[in-house]
């Protein structure tokens, strides 16, 4: 390999979907990839998009430039500053991804665009960048031209140590992001439930909130607290990049265990958890319901449905039947079950309100829930406001926001099976995978192909009365060939696994 091509791979591989991601910290299974001088290149590849997006000279900018509490976050912090100097830039400190898409929209702030340091829930050796315009989260071909442009600013220096770029002198200008934002989330609140003492509309709301010493803290003193809630019981609200308590990541089993216990022990009426970056959220009911995926989507969509009767609701493609069931029949909604990835499926909501086909909501299992109210920020806040709202207005009425969605049913079963491909070429070999799976599928009775499917292979099954869906798809960015599958029946699962286990056993490139 030439010292160019190293020199270029060595930005290229740090794209992940539309965001920058790598290695900020070498460990025994991981090497650096993510250093302070790429950062710095980026970022001032990100400032020359802008001018050339904007149409506004580069020192005409302005860029608003914030962090979570991962322990790289200085050091990247003060590279993305130095490649960005040749505009203004605001330093608005520790802070949440969805602030910082705030930052663009808010008429205070008003940044022509903003870049938030953080890999969301991913390790603590792990870092990353993600970007923001006036037109939201940039998309996976923007980053390309960035990169593109960053290659070009940093080829000079191809095959020597890469340098950082040439200060120009400016300093970043301190920004009370945390403050601008928290005042708007509190207005939304207040103009929301509009309670007899308007500037306290959570008095006698008791929420436990557990940042998983991620950027979201301030969530539970600045905004809840200052609204007249208790939030005693609040955990791991301090920001600590080693992440000492659990991973902040509201799929994670451990970590909803432990806000689940939180609310509990506290007796509390509520309970909401973050990332670390705070674009994902969770709740969990006073009685312990852990409230994520398939359900938040539920509860979410049961408030739509109140405001917006018809609207559409787009999902991934790992949604149940039984939501599918609840969001159609008991809500009347319209549901569109997209792809994997939560710019996709948030894209899709974009693009049916283009079409004339009102869309409200976009969210990803993964508590990736973005409002059209909201300009479609995936924001784990806004997620957590609806609820609190509603159940603020609820709770003065006599009634329970678990009400919303008592009737949603559950599947019995849930399982995901992950196949490395142990090939290099994984891409065909997963797309040759899949077209024999329809093979076989077709010529299997109990198997039924779902149309429309909009990723991998999705079939519903009928085994003896034993029902449910299998879904077989390839990972976005990663040699890997996930399988999932559920079952309305105990034993489901490993029924319907044993009579797929013929086809897996034909292929020596997969790995359990």
């Amino acid at each position: 390999m030439t010292a160019i091509s190293t020199f270029e791979t060595g930005f290229r591989r740090l794209q992940n979907g539309n965001d920058v991601r790598g290695a900020a910290i070498a460990t025994e299974k991981e090497p650096l990839t993510l250093t302070p001088q790429l950062a710095a290149w980026i970022a001032k590849a990100f400032a020359r998009f802008l001018a050339e997006t904007t149409g506004k000279p580069a020192n005409a900018l302005k860029i608003g430039l914030g962090h979570d509490s991962r322990i790289t976050a200085a050091a990247l912090m003060q590279a993305s500053a130095l490649g960005l100097s040749e505009a203004r830039v605001f330093d608005c400190g520790l802070i949440t991804t969805p602030a910082m898409f705030q930052s663009v929209i808010l008429p205070e702030s008003d940044f022509d665009g903003s870049i938030m340091i953080t890999a969301s829930h991913l390790p603590f050796n792990r870092n990353g960048l993600k970007f923001f315009t006036k037109q939201g989260a940039i998309s996976h071909g923007d980053l390309d031209r960035i990169l593109d442009i960053a290659i070009e600013l940093a080829r000079p220096f191809a095959g020597e140590a890469l340098p950082f770029p040439e200060d120009p002198g400016s300093e970043p200008l301190p920004f009370d992001l945390q403050g601008l934002y928290s005042a708007h989330m509190k207005q939304i609140i207040c103009d929301s439930v509009r309670a007899a003492d308007y500037a306290h509309p959570l008095a006698g709301l008791h929420i436990v909130v557990d940042s998983g010493n991620g950027a979201s803290g301030f969530f539970a003193t600045d905004i809840l607290e200052a609204l007249g809630a208790d939030i005693s019981g609040s955990q791991f609200l301090d920001p600590d990049g080693h992440f000492p308590n659990h991973i902040p990541n509201p799929e994670n089993e451990t970590a909803m265990r432990s806000i689940r216990e939180a609310v509990l022990a506290a007796k509390a009426d509520l309970g909401v958890i973050f990332d670390c970056d705070g674009d994902r959220g969770a709740v969990v009911f006073a009685d312990g319901t852990e409230v994520n995926r398939n359900t938040l989507i539920a509860l979410l969509s049961a408030i739509v449905a109140e405001t917006a009767p018809g609207s559409w609701v787009v999902t991934d493609s790992v949604t149940s039947d039984e939501l599918a069931d609840f969001l159609e029949n008991d809500l009347h909604l319209h549901h569109l079950r997209y792809r994997r990835g939560y710019k996709n499926v948030i894209d899709r909501g974009i693009q049916l309100n283009e079409e004339g086909s009102p869309c409200e909501l976009a969210i990803e299992t993964s508590g990736h829930g973005a409002f059209r109210e909201n300009h479609f920020s995936d924001d784990g806040a806004y997620i957590a406001v609806k609820i609190i709202c509603r159940m603020a207005r609820m709770k003065a009425e006599g009634g329970r926001i678990e009400d919303l969605i008592r009737d949603l049913r559950q599947p019995a079963e849930a399982r995901e099976v992950r196949f490395s491909i142990l090939t290099e070429d994984f891409a065909a070999y997963g797309q040759q995978v899949l077209a024999d799976f329809t093979e076989f599928c077709n010529a299997e009775p109990a198997f039924h192909i779902v149309e429309p499917n909009y990723e991998g292979v999705r079939i519903s099954f009928d085994l003896d009365g034993v029902r449910g869906w299998v879904l077989v798809r390839m990972s976005l960015h990663d040699p890997v060939l996930p399988v999932n599958l559920e079952s309305s029946t105990v034993g489901g699962c490993d029924k319907v696994w044993a009579r797929l286990m013929p086809f897996w056993n034909r292929y020596d490139k997969l790995q359990a």
